[in-house]
């Protein structure tokens, strides 16, 4: 690799860059610079000229892009003239091989192509925090692309947040407790409160879905009325495989009863018990997680979160460990896509660390 190929932030705290003056490829057929005067991330690149095909480009650049995800966490393709499902699908397939199907899933999207999807198709006036994709289970996609294809009139980013930053960020208590004890994610399907059962797991098929369970260390009961519940203890804190550092990897604040609005939570637990809410989350060990821990959670969340507006055409790549999402509320229609490729497993909880 060249000096120029060098990632740009070696050598330096994540977070702690300043805007520097922007760099062209020795191709000179790219831009490179920090989005944000203040943030490492995301890392922006740009087309020098029109007419240059991001798929063949970053095909042929892997392993620059490669560098900037394991340092930054995050890469913004901005103006290669990116339109459609298929762009975005022959981008992620170039860098990171086929794209994988959302299976096991917690929120609603659609299938648009390919193993393209919607984003998370939640109500327009609501929040969506910042989370890891599937880092409630023991499998996870390593690569996550978003594509802009119409930006919101108003609102609708898609905000992010270094992992590595966040971990660091949490009271060290709270995140040596989460990380010995684990989390256990509690989830109940059916009764027209969250998603059923079918489309979590994309299948009808009582028994394929038993299997599902089995086979990744789901424990699972089936109730009346065609309701299913599942258990599984899951890491709390990871460690990247590449470059072994710690990331804050669960979906906790996401997935507790206390982030839900108010009037929903209260309607809920009036309505039924405790272990019937359609998503539940507690210490591994299932004792319950203190609102205080929780509370903390969300502060560093808070703290670390970075966001800039769509535009057309943008393609966002993140490490997927390294780097959470969110989505912001917005006005107006909005169209976002998804594909995830590289996947990633552990057999067992992730121990300490």
């Amino acid at each position: 690799m060249s000096n120029s190929d060098t990632p740009p932030e070696q050598g330096i705290k994540v977070g702690a860059a300043r805007r520097k003056a922007v760099r062209v490829s020795p191709e000179g057929l790219v831009r490179e610079q920090a989005l944000l005067p203040d943030r490492a991330l995301p890392w922006l690149i740009t087309p020098t000229q029109p007419g240059i095909d991001l798929a063949e480009w970053s095909a042929a650049h892997r392993q620059l892009i490669e560098n900037h995800l394991l340092t930054i966490g995050a890469v913004l393709f901005r103006n290669f003239g990116v339109r459609s499902e298929a762009d975005l699908e022959g981008f992620v397939q170039g860098l990171s091989g086929d794209l994988l199907e959302y299976t096991y899933r917690s929120t609603p999207r659609k299938q648009v192509a390919g193993n393209i999807y919607t984003s998370t198709e939640y109500p327009a006036d609501q929040h969506i925090p910042l989370h890891n994709e599937l880092s409630y289970t023991r499998e996870w996609p390593m690569k996550i692309a978003f594509c802009c294809l119409r930006p919101a009139q108003q609102g609708g980013e898609t905000p992010i947040a270094d992992s590595r930053r966040i971990y660091q960020a949490i009271d060290p208590d709270v995140r040596e407790r989460f990380a010995s004890r684990k989390v256990m994610y509690v989830r109940t399907y059916g009764g027209g409160l969250d998603l059923p059962w079918e489309e979590v797991f994309q299948t009808s098929d009582r028994g394929a879905v038993e299997d599902f369970c089995r086979s990744h260390g789901i424990e699972f009961e089936w109730k009346n009325d065609n309701r299913l519940r599942t258990r599984q203890v899951c890491q709390a804190v990871a460690r990247h495989p590449a470059t072994g550092e710690p990331v804050w990897f669960n979906q906790a604040h996401l997935f507790h009863v206390s982030g839900l609005p108010a009037a929903v939570r209260e309607a809920l637990l009036s309505a039924q018990q405790e272990d019937d809410l359609p998503r539940n989350v507690y210490y591994g060990d299932g004792a319950p997680i203190e609102p205080e821990s929780l509370a903390e959670i969300r502060r560093a969340l808070q703290q670390e979160t970075v966001s800039f507006p769509w535009q057309e055409g943008d393609v966002l790549l993140l490490d997927n460990m390294l780097t959470a999402h969110a989505r912001t509320p917005f006005v107006g229609p909005r169209k976002i896509v998804v594909g995830m490729a590289q996947p990633h497993s552990i057999s067992e909880p992730a121990a300490s660390v």
